[in-house]
Protein backbone atom coordinates (compact mmCIF):
# COMPACT_ATOMS: atom_id res chain seq x y z
CA UNK A 1 0.00 0.00 0.00
CA UNK A 2 1.30 3.39 -0.82
CA UNK A 3 1.55 6.13 1.64
CA UNK A 4 1.60 10.05 0.40
CA UNK A 5 4.25 11.73 2.50
CA UNK A 6 2.81 14.33 4.46
CA UNK A 7 4.83 16.33 7.02
CA UNK A 8 3.09 17.34 10.05
CA UNK A 9 2.30 20.67 11.31
CA UNK A 10 4.70 20.65 13.95
CA UNK A 11 7.04 19.82 10.76
CA UNK A 12 6.01 22.64 9.42
CA UNK A 13 6.13 25.29 12.34
CA UNK A 14 9.42 23.98 13.23
CA UNK A 15 10.83 24.44 9.48
CA UNK A 16 9.69 27.84 9.29
CA UNK A 17 10.90 29.08 13.01
CA UNK A 18 14.26 27.45 11.66
CA UNK A 19 14.76 30.07 8.60
CA UNK A 20 12.94 32.90 10.12
CA UNK A 21 15.25 32.86 13.16
CA UNK A 22 18.09 33.53 9.78
CA UNK A 23 15.95 36.08 7.79
CA UNK A 24 13.21 37.68 9.72
CA UNK A 25 9.58 37.22 9.28
CA UNK A 26 9.23 36.04 5.76
CA UNK A 27 5.81 35.73 3.96
CA UNK A 28 7.53 34.08 0.90
CA UNK A 29 8.82 30.81 3.33
CA UNK A 30 5.69 31.07 5.38
CA UNK A 31 3.89 30.29 2.26
CA UNK A 32 6.68 27.68 0.99
CA UNK A 33 6.09 25.74 4.41
CA UNK A 34 3.71 23.83 3.26
CA UNK A 35 6.32 21.97 2.04
CA UNK A 36 8.52 22.06 4.28
CA UNK A 37 11.67 19.67 3.30
CA UNK A 38 11.36 22.19 -0.23
CA UNK A 39 11.26 25.16 1.91
CA UNK A 40 14.47 24.20 3.13
CA UNK A 41 16.06 23.32 -0.26
CA UNK A 42 14.94 26.68 -1.32
CA UNK A 43 16.11 28.38 1.26
CA UNK A 44 19.59 26.36 1.30
CA UNK A 45 19.47 27.22 -2.43
CA UNK A 46 18.83 31.18 -2.19
CA UNK A 47 21.45 31.73 0.62
CA UNK A 48 24.11 29.85 -1.74
CA UNK A 49 23.12 31.56 -4.95
CA UNK A 50 23.08 34.68 -3.36
CA UNK A 51 26.28 34.27 -1.09
CA UNK A 52 29.64 35.98 -1.69
CA UNK A 53 31.08 34.53 -5.04
CA UNK A 54 32.80 35.09 -8.36
CA UNK A 55 30.56 38.43 -8.65
CA UNK A 56 29.71 41.32 -5.57
CA UNK A 57 26.93 41.45 -4.41
CA UNK A 58 26.28 44.86 -5.55
CA UNK A 59 25.91 43.36 -8.31
CA UNK A 60 23.61 40.53 -7.36
CA UNK A 61 21.20 43.03 -5.73
CA UNK A 62 21.28 45.32 -8.89
CA UNK A 63 20.48 42.35 -11.08
CA UNK A 64 17.27 41.25 -8.42
CA UNK A 65 15.78 44.17 -8.55
CA UNK A 66 16.19 44.36 -12.48
CA UNK A 67 14.60 41.39 -12.63
CA UNK A 68 12.06 42.11 -10.32
CA UNK A 69 10.92 45.32 -12.00
CA UNK A 70 10.36 43.40 -14.93
CA UNK A 71 8.40 40.86 -13.90
CA UNK A 72 6.72 43.66 -11.26
CA UNK A 73 7.24 41.45 -8.03
CA UNK A 74 6.43 44.32 -5.54
CA UNK A 75 7.19 41.25 -2.49
CA UNK A 76 10.69 40.83 -3.59
CA UNK A 77 11.67 44.48 -5.35
CA UNK A 78 10.51 45.48 -1.48
CA UNK A 79 12.79 42.96 -0.06
CA UNK A 80 15.60 43.72 -2.47
CA UNK A 81 15.21 47.99 -1.80
CA UNK A 82 16.62 46.81 1.52
CA UNK A 83 19.26 44.26 0.58
CA UNK A 84 20.31 46.95 -2.22
CA UNK A 85 21.08 49.80 0.30
CA UNK A 86 22.71 47.12 2.50
CA UNK A 87 25.13 46.23 -0.24
CA UNK A 88 25.54 50.33 -1.10
CA UNK A 89 23.10 50.98 -3.67
CA UNK A 90 21.64 54.48 -3.81
CA UNK A 91 18.22 55.62 -4.01
CA UNK A 92 19.01 57.22 -7.19
CA UNK A 93 20.69 53.67 -8.61
CA UNK A 94 17.40 51.78 -7.34
CA UNK A 95 15.38 54.59 -9.16
CA UNK A 96 17.68 54.44 -12.48
CA UNK A 97 17.64 50.35 -12.63
CA UNK A 98 13.64 50.48 -12.01
CA UNK A 99 13.37 52.91 -14.97
CA UNK A 100 15.87 50.90 -17.00
CA UNK A 101 18.02 54.01 -17.53
CA UNK A 102 20.80 52.36 -15.30
CA UNK A 103 22.64 56.12 -15.02
CA UNK A 104 25.62 55.95 -13.15
CA UNK A 105 26.72 52.33 -13.01
CA UNK A 106 29.29 51.22 -14.46
CA UNK A 107 29.52 49.56 -18.02
CA UNK A 108 29.88 45.65 -17.12
CA UNK A 109 26.94 46.37 -14.21
CA UNK A 110 24.93 47.64 -17.64
CA UNK A 111 25.36 45.00 -19.79
CA UNK A 112 24.60 42.38 -16.50
CA UNK A 113 20.91 44.26 -16.01
CA UNK A 114 20.81 44.09 -20.02
CA UNK A 115 21.54 40.09 -20.07
CA UNK A 116 19.31 40.29 -16.79
CA UNK A 117 16.34 41.99 -18.31
CA UNK A 118 16.37 39.79 -21.74
CA UNK A 119 16.67 36.65 -20.50
CA UNK A 120 13.93 37.64 -17.73
CA UNK A 121 11.58 38.48 -20.99
CA UNK A 122 12.57 35.76 -23.13
CA UNK A 123 14.59 33.40 -21.86
CA UNK A 124 17.15 33.75 -24.23
CA UNK A 125 19.35 36.53 -24.88
CA UNK A 126 20.70 38.09 -28.48
CA UNK A 127 23.95 37.75 -29.59
CA UNK A 128 25.29 41.31 -28.83
CA UNK A 129 24.36 41.06 -25.52
CA UNK A 130 25.90 37.70 -25.23
CA UNK A 131 29.53 39.18 -26.31
CA UNK A 132 29.28 42.20 -23.96
CA UNK A 133 28.24 40.01 -21.10
CA UNK A 134 30.91 37.91 -22.21
CA UNK A 135 33.65 41.24 -22.86
CA UNK A 136 33.55 41.83 -18.89
CA UNK A 137 32.43 38.15 -17.25
CA UNK A 138 34.75 34.76 -17.16
CA UNK A 139 32.73 31.87 -17.63
CA UNK A 140 31.95 30.92 -14.07
CA UNK A 141 30.72 34.95 -13.68
CA UNK A 142 28.61 34.16 -16.29
CA UNK A 143 27.36 31.38 -14.73
CA UNK A 144 27.07 32.53 -11.35
CA UNK A 145 24.70 36.13 -12.82
CA UNK A 146 22.76 33.35 -14.89
CA UNK A 147 21.65 31.38 -11.37
CA UNK A 148 21.15 34.98 -9.84
CA UNK A 149 18.49 35.86 -13.10
CA UNK A 150 16.92 32.56 -12.37
CA UNK A 151 16.40 32.52 -8.57
CA UNK A 152 15.09 35.77 -8.99
CA UNK A 153 12.14 34.45 -11.82
CA UNK A 154 11.49 31.91 -9.80
CA UNK A 155 10.96 34.30 -6.51
CA UNK A 156 9.18 36.56 -8.58
CA UNK A 157 6.80 33.80 -10.21
CA UNK A 158 5.85 32.09 -6.54
CA UNK A 159 5.19 35.22 -4.84
CA UNK A 160 3.28 36.59 -7.86
CA UNK A 161 1.49 33.73 -8.61
CA UNK A 162 0.21 32.77 -4.93
CA UNK A 163 -0.27 36.79 -4.62
CA UNK A 164 2.36 36.47 -1.55
CA UNK A 165 1.56 39.63 0.83
CA UNK A 166 4.42 41.86 1.76
CA UNK A 167 4.83 41.51 5.52
CA UNK A 168 3.82 44.18 7.92
CA UNK A 169 6.40 43.28 10.27
CA UNK A 170 8.70 46.14 10.47
CA UNK A 171 11.75 44.18 9.39
CA UNK A 172 11.77 46.20 6.46
CA UNK A 173 13.94 49.16 6.82
CA UNK A 174 17.63 49.27 5.84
Amino acid sequence: MEHAVHESATDKNRAILEIERRTGPSNFFRAMSHRPAIMREVAQLYGTVMAPGTVTGRLKELIYLAVSTVNECNYCSSHHDVHAKRAGITDEEIENVRAETDYHLTEPERSALRYARELTRTASADHDTREMLETYYQPDQQVELTLVIGLANFTNRFNNGLRIPLEKEKHLTA
